[in-house]
């Protein structure tokens, strides 16, 4: 039986300390990673294919991007 499909799944996106991006799926063990943002686009659509069927599907992606700053003072 499928149940009923998340209408959105957010995914937490962070800068990476060796460089570029990673990005986890929010209740969804979903992970995926790449050196920019329009390549990070492309990997978290691919990996929702990947994880889910067409029926199962969420609609819409939501990227939350994480962006820690340090500041002298």
């Amino acid at each position: 039986m499928i149940g009923i499909a998340p209408t959105e799944l957010v995914f937490l996106v962070e800068e990476a300390a060796e460089g570029g991006y990673t990005a986890r799926a929010l209740g969804e063990a979903i992970f995926t990673e790449a050196d920019d943002l329009d390549q990070l686009r492309a990997m978290v659509r691919d990996a929702v294919a990947c994880h889910f069927e067409d029926e199962a599907r969420p609609r819409v992606v939501r990227l939350h991007l994480v962006h820690d700053e340090l500041l002298a003072v």
